[in-house]
């Protein structure tokens, strides 16, 4: 297995850090808002990363957080808290909000097929460790009290730019959004471990601390839930670009500082969606969620379809030309499937050679572009027989969820549906309009949807 490692700019062999179980943590969502499609995209890679080392046999435990405190509106030390922004002009609770938009983005999450972690922690459980790894870096040196919050000091490292390449000269206090002039720091690049009450007095969430009350900085929730989850050693932690800078770097780190050694060997990270006007953002009016995509018809799938035709590291503009083009890509592709009559036995040596290249397409850093390809290449090969084919693809699907394979309930009942889709067919072309719609909807009213394309119709259980 080979993907690309952010820490060391090039596509390397996946080593795992001891036998046994994988750690794997991603950064999960700030749940002050809706999750976007771009959002949403970051995530389908981190699945499809889990389901790829699951496919080859790894155990893996996968661990992400829930940020409901500490994010500020600046991702260096300043501005409002994003949750208590919300929850003001909302009118609620902070821990309302969180808890409305964590449901929500679960949804969406289910809609593309996304398995969840084995763990997803809200940042708020974690207050003790936050506390405990803030006093440890105190007591070794590494962070100091300050205008009545705690910073790390990052002139104590050698390599706080280990993950960017930054140069020091580079970070132009003003220039970027990511540096600050906050006179309580002793170096521009230092990052706030503990708020206090000096800061931001109209913090909802606070929690006693040896500083006074306060709450946990943004960059210490990963650190604190990782290690309390998964140990001292990560094999992978996940995130979009964005986050490499300065949120992945503060977290190496502090938690390095904290652990004494080295922490995650591997780094991963997915370009952006873009849409036509650049990256894709909340604050740019309506957010385009994967629901709002199933309310104006698309089946979400489709986006998933869209996103596994584009490598993870390349940047991939959004339009609805685009996710039409995608949505009619994946209706015939179903189609072409659903005809295929399951016939013959196991074809051990085809199944073989055409799961050792979809596993070689993965292992090349994830290029699932390459084995969508795959399965086209497989349904023209007239040699393999049909049982083998559906073997093949639903093995395949294990990784690319795109729900490519009738379901057991649907195919206890497959030709009884094959035979109304085609009587529907026949009232069609006698122009009896009235009994194709009587057809239609009565498929829908059992919760089977037609799904009409050129090449013909096929059909997909809803509301399961």
């Amino acid at each position: 297995m080979r993907f690309y490692n952010t820490l060391t700019k090039k596509v390397e062999e996946f080593k795992p850090h001891r036998d046994g179980e994988i750690i794997f943590y991603t950064c999960g969502p700030t749940v002050y808002h809706d999750q976007h499609i771009g959002n949403m995209r970051n995530y389908i890679g981190h699945d499809i990363l889990d389901k790829t080392l699951r496919y080859l046999g790894y155990k893996v435990k996968r661990i992400m957080n829930i940020t409901d405190v500490g994010h500020l509106t600046g991702d260096s030390d300043y501005g409002e808290d994003k949750m208590v922004l919300t929850a003001k002009k909302e009118n609620k609770s902070v821990l309302d909000i969180a808890a409305y938009f964590t449901d929500r983005f679960f949804v969406d999450f289910d809609l593309v097929n996304n398995k969840v972690p084995e763990i997803v922690s809200p940042a708020t459980k974690h207050i003790d460790k936050y506390i405990e790894i803030t006093k440890t870096l105190i007591d070794k040196g590494y962070a100091y009290l300050s205008g009545g919050n705690v910073y790390f000091d990052t002139s104590k490292l050698t390599d706080y730019y280990q993950l960017t390449n930054h140069k020091e000269d580079e970070l132009i206090v003003g220039a970027r959004e990511d540096v600050e002039n906050d006179p309580n720091k002793r170096n521009k690049t230092d990052f706030v471990l503990w708020f206090t009450k000096s800061k931001f007095e109209d913090q909802e969430l606070k929690w006693d601390s040896p500083w006074g009350m306060g709450y946990p900085g943004w960059h210490m929730e990963c650190t604190g839930i990782s290690i309390n989850h998964g140990g001292e050693y990560l094999d992978i932690h996940g995130g979009g670009v964005d986050n490499i800078f300065p949120h992945h770097t503060n977290e190496i780190a502090q938690s390095e500082a904290y652990l004494g050694h080295k922490w995650c060997n591997y780094w991963f990270h997915n370009e952006h969606l873009l849409d036509e006007s650049g990256k894709m953002s909340k604050s740019k009016g309506a957010t385009l969620t994967v629901s709002l995509l199933k309310e104006k018809g698309y089946n979400p799938l489709s986006f998933r379809f869209m996103c596994l035709n584009s490598h993870y590291r390349k940047q991939l503009v959004f339009s609805f030309s685009s996710l039409n083009s995608a949505d009619q890509a994946y209706k015939k592709l179903l189609n072409k499937i659903s005809l295929i009559k399951d016939e013959g036995i196991l074809d051990e040596d085809a199944f073989a050679f055409y799961n050792n290249k979809f596993i070689s397409h993965l292992e090349d850093d994830l290029n699932t572009a390459n084995a969508i390809t795959l399965i086209y290449d497989l349904l023209k090969n007239d040699l393999v027989n049909g049982h083998t084919k559906l073997d093949l693809i639903r093995s395949f699907d294990k990784v690319l969820s795109l729900d490519l394979i009738i379901d057991e309930k649907q195919s206890s009942n497959h030709e009884e549906i094959m035979a109304l889709i085609k009587a529907r067919d026949n009232a069609k072309k006698r122009k009896d309009y009235d009994m194709a719609d009587s057809i239609r909807n009565d498929l829908l009213a059992k919760g089977i949807m037609l799904i009409d394309t050129r090449e013909g119709t096929t059909y997909k259980i809803v509301g399961e």
